[in-house]
């Protein structure tokens, strides 16, 4: 009997997805639990998966298409066997759910909702977008590409002939390349191609820049007091199923400082700052094509095995890419902890709309003076970077000296 794979639900409020790459086409052998396709939402990819092994008879959806929570995408069976059900339902978005900026224009094709927000965003003309998914649909790629060459003005427009498309891809010349500020790519050079994950960063890190003034103070943190409780106790949180890693107790030092200190678990808003009483904490996740923030939700309530236990689990599923939406969504407050991978010192762009976040460096034994003596301490610089129309200096550095507190006292 064939089996039905269906567009899953991807966490609380999500309604839909886009079906981004289908990873099998028509006639391919799969096995029970390979992955078949990647999704996305604005927020996160992740990949659905064949819970039987058999072969690709159907495939119900096309690429690029906004796709609804439960709707049949494949059908996997055995050779031979005829597939059933109808192709998805998938989703008109040119009229429903999206912004009055785009709704009134002409263009009725299909869009995922990133596109719909990238338009929203940009003020941007769908009619003047030329599209190269199937059918002349707008991909995130044609409107990204479309806003960075646009010219300044409120609305851009850009005049294609629909008979000539052959015209959109001619190369500019070299000194057309520097009127519009761009580097000039020359014999040898290599473009690589932006993927949906990179242009999200790219995106994100610009507008957080744009949004708020940034300020950064640095701290060094003694390790020693954390280093000899985890050698006592890593061992036994094993045995409970979770690794006791450094980044355990920097989220529990840091969940202890904003009790302390609201202001740094606040957003901006332009009526006055929203203090959040929930402490959800996001953990920056490096995986292989970019960086993701999972969030662990009322980091508050949980103790040091909880926040283990929690920390594993969704750094696994990150790199995995098997988070869900809801997972990286309702942040309050962010941890890079980007000492893993070497680095002594970093400036963190704030993850909007939060107020701030803490980078740790790498945690190194140094010399260190202590009470006119010469130790040798497990160290770490902290950088704090902040939203410096929510926190003054004298706040942030508060705050700072509770999270060094807790770190050097483990308390």
């Amino acid at each position: 009997m064939a089996y039905k794979i269906i567009f899953p639900e991807m966490g609380e409020g999500v309604f839909e997805g886009t079906l981004t790459r289908w990873l099998v086409k028509p006639g391919d052998m799969v096995e029970a639990f390979e992955p078949v396709a990647e999704v996305e939402t604005d927020k996160v990819t992740t990949e659905l998966m064949s819970e039987i092994s058999g072969v690709v008879l159907e495939l119900l959806a096309a690429e690029g298409d906004v796709v609804p929570v439960d709707a049949v995408v494949a059908v996997i069976g055995q050779e031979g066997e005829e597939a059933a059900p109808a192709p998805a339902a998938v989703k008109d978005r040119s009229t429903n759910g999206q912004s009055q900026i785009y709704r009134d224009r002409e263009y009725r094709g299909r869009i995922s909702p990133v596109v719909g927000r990238i338009a929203s965003e940009h003020n941007v003309d769908l009619n003047q977008v030329v599209g190269t998914g199937k059918g002349g649909r707008i991909t995130k790629r044609d409107i990204m590409a479309y806003v960075e060459e646009r010219p300044p003005g409120p609305v851009a427009t850009r005049v294609v002939e629909k008979s000539q498309p052959e015209a959109i891809n001619q190369p500019a010349k070299p000194d057309q390349e520097k009127e519009k500020g761009r580097p000039v790519k020359v014999p040898g050079d290599e473009l690589l191609p932006l993927d949906s994950m990179r242009r999200a960063i790219a995106n994100h890190m610009v507008r957080s820049k744009q949004a708020s003034p940034h300020a950064t103070t640095v701290f060094e943190f003694d390790f020693s007091a954390v280093s000899r409780h985890r050698a006592e106790n890593k061992k036994q949180f094993l045995q409970d199923g979770a690794r006791l890693t450094f980044t355990v107790y920097i989220v529990a030092a840091v969940v202890e400082a904003l009790k302390q200190h609201p202001l740094a678990n606040s957003m901006w808003t332009e009526e006055g700052i929203l203090l959040k009483r929930q402490i959800n904490i996001g953990i920056a996740v490096a995986i292989a094509d970019g960086l993701i923030v999972p969030v662990i939700k009322e980091a508050d309530g949980l103790n040091l095995l909880g926040l283990a236990r929690s920390i594993n689990d969704l750094a696994e599923r990150a790199r995995g890419k098997d988070l869900k939406p809801d997972e990286v969504q309702g942040g309050t407050f962010s941890i890079t902890n980007h000492g893993t991978s070497g680095s002594l010192l970093a400036t963190p762009i704030i993850n909007q709309p939060q107020a701030g976040i803490l980078g740790i460096g790498k945690i190194e034994k140094r010399v260190k003076v202590i009470d006119d003596a010469i130790a040798i301490r497990p160290l770490a610089y902290a950088s704090f970077t902040f939203d410096h129309r929510i926190l003054d200096g004298a706040t942030a550095d508060a705050f700072v000296n509770t999270v060094k507190d807790r770190i050097e006292n483990r308390v």
